[in-house]
This record gives C-alpha cells, structure tokens and sequence, in this order.
C-alpha cells in the first residue's frame, strides 16, 4: 500500500449510507479521503446530497491510494455509465491496491470479469447471477467477505447493501486500522449496539 489517501468513487444515485461508517473512522485514524467522479462536475446522491468530487477519474493514480471505494448506486444497473469505475479497480487490483466494493457495485465488477475467480459476496447471489459472470461458484453467503489477492494483485472486500457496518469492518481489518480486539468491538458497538463493547473500544 502506497499512500495514505482513501479513493470514495461518487457518481450521480451513489448510495449516502453505505460507505459513512468506513469513511468516518478512517479520516480519524490518519486516512485522507478524497472523492473522485466521471468529471469534476458535481454529482446527486441517492439521498439527494450533491458533491463535488475533488478530481476526476482520469486523475485517479493507484500509486497514489491506498484503497478505493465503490458504492452501489441505481446507475450501476441501468446501462454502461459506471463501467468506467470497474475498469479503474482492475487497474487498481492489478496494481495490487485494495479495491472495496459494495451493493451494486459488486455487480459493476461482476460484468468487468474481476468475481470470476475470487471469493465474495453480494445483496444475493441471483443478483450477480444476472451478469452472466462467471464466478458463481465463489460466491460466499456472509455479511461481507474479503479476498486476500496476493503479491500481483490486490485486496478485494464485498458486501450487500444492508452491510455497512460489515463492510467497514473488513476495511478496518484490511488496513490496520484497529487491532483485532478493537476491531471487534468496534463490530459489536455498532452493529449489536453492544454498550459493553465502547470500554473495550476506548480503554
């Protein structure tokens, strides 16, 4: 990993609520992150929030980052306007830098070929069945799933849409950000509200 900058791909429909819990704890624990759309044109959530990205895709460098995050968003199912994105995580991959997808996203990397042969997961697996991709038989049934890669390519997290937590905690995981002890109970304060859990998280 070679750079302390986190990419956010944001794009017109971007699902709000599902990279916050991975983007909050990271910019407080040394991270950088930094938005990038199609263009630097400002772009609409699902929620209805506009952003302006802070540089374009064709500016993006994976020497530069250190992962990058792609949200699920309508237009990941409506045509071809975000394959763009998929290819910059092949790039990305290749380049043997961490790419996290969630939602609809994983469905932008099925069609990109990247599922093929590494474990991961989705919403569910007749979602990416659609595709007509061929890595079905990787699919794996949990909240969230990263695969390793290894030394010519990189990391890749998946998730389904009501996993936000899940997916931030495979992030966490990926880039060292809590030990595992706290990651743990970061997991359990989140999402079981365990309250015991927060001493454990700040003692």
């Amino acid at each position: 990993m070679t750079g302390t900058s986190v990419h956010l791909a944001v794009y017109d429909t971007f699902a709000d609520w599902e990279p916050g819990f991975a983007t909050a704890q990271l910019t407080q624990h040394g991270r950088t992150v930094r938005t990038v759309g199609l263009t630097t044109s400002p772009v609409t959530t699902m929620g209805g929030v506009r952003v302006q990205p802070d540089l374009s895709l064709d500016a993006l460098d994976p020497a530069g980052s250190e992962l990058l995050i792609l949200t699920g968003a309508a237009l990941w199912d409506t045509g071809d306007t975000l394959a763009p994105f998929a290819r910059t995580a092949r790039a990305f991959l290749e380049a043997g830098v961490p790419v996290a997808a969630v939602c609809g996203a994983t469905a932008g990397l099925a069609r990109e070929g990247l599922l093929d042969d590494r474990s991961h997961t989705s919403a569910v697996s007749f979602y990416l069945a659609a595709t007509g991709y061929a890595g079905g038989a990787h699919y794996v049934e949990a909240d969230a799933v990263t695969d390793a890669g290894g030394a010519s390519r990189g990391a890749l997290v998946t998730a389904g849409p009501t996993e936000p937590v899940a997916f931030a905690r495979e992030i966490f995981g990926l880039l060292g950000v809590f030990e595992p002890k706290k990651l743990d109970a970061w997991f359990r304060l989140f999402h079981d509200s365990d309250a015991g859990a927060y001493e454990e998280l700040n003692g």
